[in-house]
């Protein structure tokens, strides 16, 4: 494979990460509010997601909906290329160089899984200064004067006060996350892709590009709805571990959700779910349909 293909297959998955925060930011800051609010003993408690953004808007206005945005478009942008890239690039050199017509579990799953684990690097920290400013807006317990002006403010408070290492607070909960989810979501997405082709195109004798993007739109969506369905609880786990303000507290995510699931029951370990779902599915065929849709216009095909 040329240095050029490679190329492509990264810049392709940056505007996937983009039409992600695009659609999907809105519905996070409100997932990341509910998780922090309504996992805790004390604060105010949301009835529902719908509870949660109709008080954002009412003090903030859209721009509260849009808190933590700056560090969500770096850090989704980027993860989303390198994901894509990876596991783009893994796949092939797991298929020898072949293009397999038939989805491959031994195939996809670790390059998934690699793809995933790869970019909880990078996503550890940028979701770190993005929780910790969503839940500094309305009904928030942290005082005034502690709080952060700017994503950089953050980034260099958290190392100030906890060192480097604070800013990889819940790394290891976020690299479970994304291995896993990963694995879960590209599975789904090549198989509904690989069954919707197989139903679609004898039917259709002008495979359109309007055909794409439907089965663009169903198989991210549902892959999306996948991945969130499969680790949600340890994403409650991350956002409790990352906006702790004691930063001795455990960073163990088990031990997070055993106290959670005593306090609130299973319900307690999918606190968020509503608006989690309600965003992955179009934030996800948002990235599906960009992603296949960049790779059309660079010239690769993956039929």
């Amino acid at each position: 494979m040329g240095e050029t293909f490679a190329y492509k297959e990264y810049l392709a998955g940056l505007l996937a990460g983009v039409a992600t925060v695009i659609t999907g930011h809105p519905f996070d800051t409100v997932k990341v509010k509910l998780q922090k609010h309504n996992t805790e003993a004390h604060g105010i408690k949301y009835k529902n997601g719908l509870h949660c953004t109709a008080r954002i808007l009412q003090t903030e206005g859209v721009k509260g909906l849009y808190r933590g945005a700056t560090s969500s478009f770096v850090g989704v942008a980027f993860e989303s290329s390198l994901l894509f890239g990876i596991y783009s690039q893994t796949k092939q050199s797991l298929q020898g160089g072949g293009q397999s017509d038939v989805p491959r579990p031994e195939v996809i799953i670790p390059s998934a899984a690699y793809g995933g684990a790869i970019i909880s690097f990078v996503l550890c920290p940028t979701e770190l200064v993005k929780c910790r400013l969503q839940i500094q807006g309305t009904d928030s317990l942290v005082p005034k004067s502690s709080r952060y002006s700017s994503p950089l403010d953050c980034a260099l408070q958290t190392v100030k006060n906890e060192g480097v290492t604070g800013i990889f607070r819940g790394g290891s909960t976020t690299l479970l996350r994304e291995s896993i989810g990963n694995a879960v979501f590209f599975s789904v997405y090549e198989y509904v892709r690989y069954y919707m082709h197989l139903r679609l195109k004898p039917t259709l004798s002008d495979h359109s590009n309007l055909t794409d993007m439907g089965i663009g739109i169903v198989t991210g969506g549902l892959s999306g709805v996948a991945f969130w369905s499969a680790v949600l609880p340890l994403d409650v786990a991350k956002t409790i571990i990352q906006t702790a303000p004691d930063k001795s507290s455990t960073r163990n995510p088990f031990a997070v959700l055993n106290s959670i699931y005593s306090r609130a029951g299973l319900k307690g370990c999918y606190t968020g779910f509503g608006p989690t779902i309600l965003r992955a599915f179009p934030a996800n065929a948002a990235a599906i349909v960009s992603w296949e849709l960049a790779l059309k216009m660079l010239g690769i095909n993956r039929d």
